[in-house]
């Protein structure tokens, strides 16, 4: 495969770019440690996720933001754009918004290093709602759900929302909780999917705000800005991808790359 020739967003032009994908990541993973460089079909996963963005419309530019020379030099080795930031952040969104700081654009994606079979029709996604709306600073993705072990499970992020699209809260319990066997009144359930869309300026002030005491509890960064009075604007999606964790996810997404590469 060629590689991949992109704009880079660090050398001023006449024309900055309005449209940057950052996708953070790091080597240290305690579950799968070094899983940005695990092979998948003769490729680093990284790679994967970095060309799938690079195919969104819209999308001028993108740049992996990481604290590891590994993952910069597997970057670099297929013509992509690395960035290296500081090795203490303790979430992707610090590590995205330090890059940030530095770029002149005006929307900023956030996209998981661990999403190799990610569509590019969902970073659109999550964009549309920013390039629709000067008022909206900040987007995510939710799909609905059926599946009564993936509601129960606490490691799929559940959320609800307002009848605008904008989130009411995030959980890793089953949210809504439905008291009889009607269910909710409309919609039904939906998971988080961990894919952001912010303004600029929007993610380098969410970034400095402190840490909140929902956000502590549930582990889930998102609430910080539902706590500070901010809000998320989602988008629902009838896209699905593999969140790699584990080396059984891994595993899952080298039979679809293998199975899609047959067809």
């Amino acid at each position: 495969m060629p590689p991949v020739a992109f704009l880079n967003p660090f050398l001023r032009t006449s024309q900055p770019p309005q449209i940057v994908a950052v996708i953070p990541a790091r080597y240290a993973s305690s579950r799968l440690p070094g899983k940005p460089l695990a092979d998948i079909a003769g490729q680093p996963m990284i790679e994967h996720v970095y060309r799938r963005a690079a195919d969104t419309p819209g999308v001028d530019a993108v740049i992996v933001a990481t604290d590891d020379e590994r993952i910069a030099a597997a970057v670099e080795r297929f013509g992509g754009i690395a960035r290296m930031t500081r090795a203490a952040h303790q979430t992707g969104t610090d590590r995205v918004a330090e890059i940030a700081l530095e770029l002149p654009c005006d929307i900023i994606v956030n996209v998981q290093g661990d999403l190799p079979l990610i569509e590019p029709g969902m970073i659109a996604e999550v964009i549309e709602p920013l390039s629709a709306d000067a008022a909206v600073t900040m987007s995510t993705l939710c799909r609905a759900t059926a599946d009564a072990s993936e509601y129960q499970n606490p490691n799929v992020v559940k959320v609800v929302t307002d009848r605008n699209g904008d989130a009411l809260y995030f959980s890793r319990a089953p949210i809504p909780y439905v008291r009889d066997s009607r269910g909710p009144a409309e919609g039904g359930h939906y998971v988080h999917v961990g894919l952001y869309g912010y303004r600029r300026e929007f993610l380098i002030a969410f970034a400095a705000l402190p840490r909140t005491p929902l956000e502590q509890a549930e582990s889930l960064e998102q609430l910080r800005a539902l706590e500070h009075g901010f809000r998320i604007r989602t988008v629902e999606t009838k896209y699905e991808s593999i969140e790699v964790d584990t080396l059984e996810d891994l595993e899952r997404v080298r039979r679809a790359v293998a199975v899609a590469a047959r067809a």
